[in-house]
Formats: C-alpha cells, structure tokens, sequence
C-alpha cells in the first residue's frame, strides 16, 4: 500500500500547471502506448473545425461481446484547460505501470486527454448529446465527435476530469440518462485534475457491473449474420429506384432466399422490381448514368434464377450504355471516381460476355493507374485527391466483382489480383481501434463510416474465402464486423452513414459530410451485403 501511494504521488506530481497555451500532447500519448500493455493504440476521436486532431489512447476490444472486463473511459479537457490532460495522461500511465494487477485484471481502459484543444468551451461549453448530425452545427462539430466516441467505447465507467470547478456537468447529465444515444445510461464521475490519481484506486475497486449502454452494445454485437441478414432484408430499400443502392440490397435478398430457402425473399424482390420489367421497352434517359446503369445488375441475378428473358435483355442493354467510353478512356456515363469501378462493372461482369468480361478488367486496371497510390490506398477521384472511405469502397467491391466472375486465365485477372491485394493490404494497415474504417481512410480524426466499414469487410471476406488473400486477414474482417454489428440498430435503422458524396478538392470536404443516423437504403445495402458475405466466410470454415 506504501509503494501503491508512493507512486501515486509521484505521478501527481508530474501533472504541472497549466502552461496558458495548448501543447501537443502527442510525444506523451505515443510514449504512454509504447509501454506494455492496454490502452496501447493511438488514434483520434475526430478532428475540429481548427484541424487539430482529439488524440485517442484506445483498448481495441470495445465490441468484444464475450469480453469479462469492464471498460473506463477517461475524457480531459473538456473545460479546454491543459492541466486536466496531464492529468488524464498520467492516470493512464499509472494504469499501465503502476495500477494493482486485480485493476487492470478488471478492467479496460481509453482515454480522450484533450477534448477541447482549441479552447471553444471558455465562451460556448460543448452540449450533450448533440441534437443535430455531424456539422449541422458548423461552429462545433467536436460535440458530435466526443459523443459519438464516449458512447462507442462501450464504457461501464466514464470519468471526466476537470480543473475548473465550475464546468458543465452535461456530459454526465446526458450519459446518466436512460436511453443515452438509444442505448442505455453509463454512470459518469466528474472528478478535478488534482485529485484524479489518489480517487482511482477507490473508483476502480467499488462494487460495480457493466452498464446498461455496454450491455445493450454488447447484444448487438453478439447478432448472427444471418440474424442481421434478416433484419435488413426486411427494411431495405424502403424506396425501391433503378439504382446500385436499391440492388445491392435485392442481390443480397435473393442470396438470403437461397441461404434460408424462404421463397418470401424471392417474392419482395420480384414485386419491387416489376415495374421496370413492366416497362422494358426503353432505358429512360435519367436511367444513363452509372449510378442508375448499376442497378440493372439485379436484372442478371433474376435471369439466371427465373430464365427471364425480358430481365436479361435489360441488363444487356444497360451493359451496352454503361461500356461506353471518352477519348481518354474513362467511362462515357460515369465521372473518372472510384464509384465507376463498383457501377459499371457490376452489370458488365453479369452480361455472361467475355469481350464484356474482359473489357471491365481492363477498366479497372487503367482507372487504378490512375487513383490508386504506390501504398495501395485509392484516392476518391483525379481532382478529389482524398482517399474518401466508401471511395475504397466502391473501389473494393468493383475489383471484387470482377475476380468472382473472371476464370483463372483471363488475362486481365492477374493484374487486377495485384490490385485488390495492395488495396486489401492498405486497409489492413489503416483499420481504427474499433474495427471501423473511416470517412477519410488515412486519417484517424475522420469520423467511423458505417458505409465503408460494410463495404471493405465484404471484400476482404470474399477474398479470404476465395482464397485470393490469406488467413491473416480473418481477424480483421471479425473485428470489421463486430463494429458493424454495433452501428446497426435493433429496428434496422444505422449509425453514421456518410451522405450521398461527390469529388472534393479537400480533405475538410469529405470531413464535413453529414453522417446519417436513422434509416437510410444506402447504408443498409451495404451492411446487408457484409451480412451475407460474413455468413459465407464463417459457413466456408465450419
């Protein structure tokens, strides 16, 4: 007990003064993550509207729904004061060195040091929960980031630390409230910066269970693919249209109907897509661009399962359109993005041609020559140099489709292999701590996208199962998955969808973008696919 409050006082009192000025806290963030043991991964829980990163220690077990240990969840700086960082900082390095092993045999923790670094709280305190998404208020959108992370830590603890005694308690008023972010309440403990190091040995050994937030996160998690599969199914598309969006949800209803036999699957996608085999005469002129072009593809998934020559003469002549090139070969109907390798190769590979076949190999060759870096990342376009998330994306999948449809000696598959695998190889490396991939790839202040998280894993799953990348890559498609899982709400509706996005010049473009909450058919498209396909990888190694 001596040697326990020797160190105590020790690391109390390298908590200096305040400076009067933010510093960079991050040489201390990477030296705490260096030492053994968890929290050990640096990451940011967003970015502000200054460009200045929240720098993140996190445990990367948040969505481990077997997980025994409680979680802490340590946020500073809230009151924009550098003392309470310190002291966050030192809490977390007592933690790692010093704390009790019956603590750290309880416990996980995560700790956001600075959560107000460029200092607005000193004239408009951060309000919990935010009522609007992402940037609706552009003046502080760092409430939304702090939110969003503290809630997804899956904390059974949250304790924030303050050197002001009159800040706002309305981080806590918020998270002790019932349904916190749809959810349930955690219980939060204001504690001041002085006093953080001699409180958590009290605090991390009372009595005390996971909290109702945890909990309810940890059931989402634990829902089987197919049980996901099915919620999906059932919801989306609420708005059936000729597009990839729309499709994408009925090609992966027709597989959840060949998985389960239940004909009633068949029977939705048959009554929602009529009336375009009702009307099949003539392509509308507002169906010639890519992102309706690709919806046609589901007209190739019925024709193989009805023999239905009406909807196979309309995926033919949307293959026709969309195999169009420019001068300088980008596809006549498409913009030069990323999101052309996804929506003209998924109805040209399904036309059953080879020219067809052969063509969108050739297409996703050059269109990576062009975006794709020596690192294996893809930026989202030539004049949108951002490696957007659902950009790789679209990127993934379009490879994707063409490597399950190519024989082993077409010639273009070689290359394309070498591609998907690069690319695979980038994602590796830039998963965050949660499992997640982000808005922007390659910045760990971008927001946690639900749209590029289900569609990178359902590439990365296909190819492990495939074969066409190794084993070493199933524990990131199950961490992949587990955060999915967890932005996937019990009625179907989803967490952080990234709106409908054009090329930006700008990193600060892509970070701006509103992150959807709620039903959206573009978001449950997408995580209907990584439901079928984590399925199909957990089936294969049973």
């Amino acid at each position: 007990m001596l040697r326990l409050l020797l160190t105590v006082l020790a690391l109390a009192a390298s908590i200096a003064p305040a400076s009067g000025a933010t510093r960079s806290f991050e040489p201390d963030i990477n030296g705490i993550a260096a030492l053994r043991g968890e929290p050990r991964l640096v990451s940011a829980a967003g970015t502000t509207r200054a460009d200045t990163p929240l720098l993140t220690i996190e445990n990367p077990s948040a969505f481990d729904p077997d997980g025994a240990k409680l979680r802490v969840v340590f946020v500073g700086g809230l009151d924009g004061d550098d003392r309470s960082a310190r002291a966050v900082i030192a809490a977390v390095r007592w933690f790692k060195a010093a704390a009790p092993a019956a603590i750290r045999a309880r416990w996980n923790a995560s700790a956001l040091p600075l959560a107000d670094p460029d200092h607005h709280a000193a004239s408009r305190p951060f309000v919990f929960p935010p009522d609007a998404g992402f940037f609706d208020d552009k003046e502080q959108p760092e409430s939304r980031y702090i939110w969003r992370w503290v809630v997804y830590q899956a904390p059974d603890l949250v304790i924030d630390v303050r050197s002001d005694d009159a800040a706002s308690d309305s981080l806590k008023d918020a998270l002790s409230a019932e349904d916190a972010s749809g959810l349930g309440a955690v219980p939060v403990t204001v504690v001041r910066s002085r006093d953080l190091l001699r409180a958590l040995p009290k605090l991390l050994t009372a009595p005390r269970g996971r909290s109702a937030l945890h909990a309810a996160l940890a059931e989402r998690v634990a829902r089987t693919p197919l049980a996901i599969a099915r919620l999906l199914a059932q919801r989306y598309p609420q708005k059936p249209s000729m597009s990839y969006i729309s499709s994408v949800a009925w090609v992966n209803t027709l597989r959840l109907a060949m998985i389960t036999g239940d004909d009633a699957w068949r029977v939705k996608v048959r009554d929602q897509t009529r009336p375009w085999i009702a009307g099949a005469a003539v392509l509308p002129d507002d169906q010639k661009l890519l992102t309706s072009l690709a919806g046609y593809m589901i007209f190739g998934e019925i024709a193989v399962a009805d023999g239905n020559t009406t909807a196979r003469a309309l995926l033919r002549d949307s293959a026709r359109i969309a195999s169009a090139q420019q001068p300088d070969g980008i596809y006549a109907a498409g913009r030069g993005w990323t999101d052309d390798m996804f929506m003209a190769t998924a109805p040209l590979v399904r036309v059953g041609d080879g020219h067809l076949l052969d063509l969108a190999g050739r297409q996703l060759i050059d269109y990576a020559s062009r975006l794709q870096r020596p690192d294996g990342v893809f930026l989202h376009a030539v004049d949108g140099p951002v490696a957007w998330g659902r950009g790789n994306g679209f990127a993934a999948l379009g490879l994707m489709e063409a490597l399950s449809a190519m024989p082993p000696a077409q010639p273009p598959r070689a290359e394309l292999l070498s591609i998907y695998r690069r690319q695979m190889a980038a994602m590796k490396t830039n998963q965050a701590p949660d499992g997640a991939w982000r808005q922007i790839i390659d910045e760990p202040g971008a927001y946690r996208e639900e749209t590029a998280t289900a569609m990178l894993l359902s590439a990365m799953a296909r190819g492990i199962r495939l074969g066409w990348i190794d084993t070493s890559y199933r524990p990131v498609v199950l961490r992949a998955w587990r955060a999915l899982s967890a932005h996937v709400v019990e009625d179907g509706s989803l967490i952080d969808v990234c709106t409908g996005t054009g090329a930006g010049p700008t990193p600060r473009y892509y970070l701006d973008r509103a992150a959807i909450d709620g039903a959206d058919d573009r978001g449950g498209a997408m995580a209907l696919l990584a439901s079928i396909e984590m399925y199909e990888l957990q089936r294969r190694r049973q």
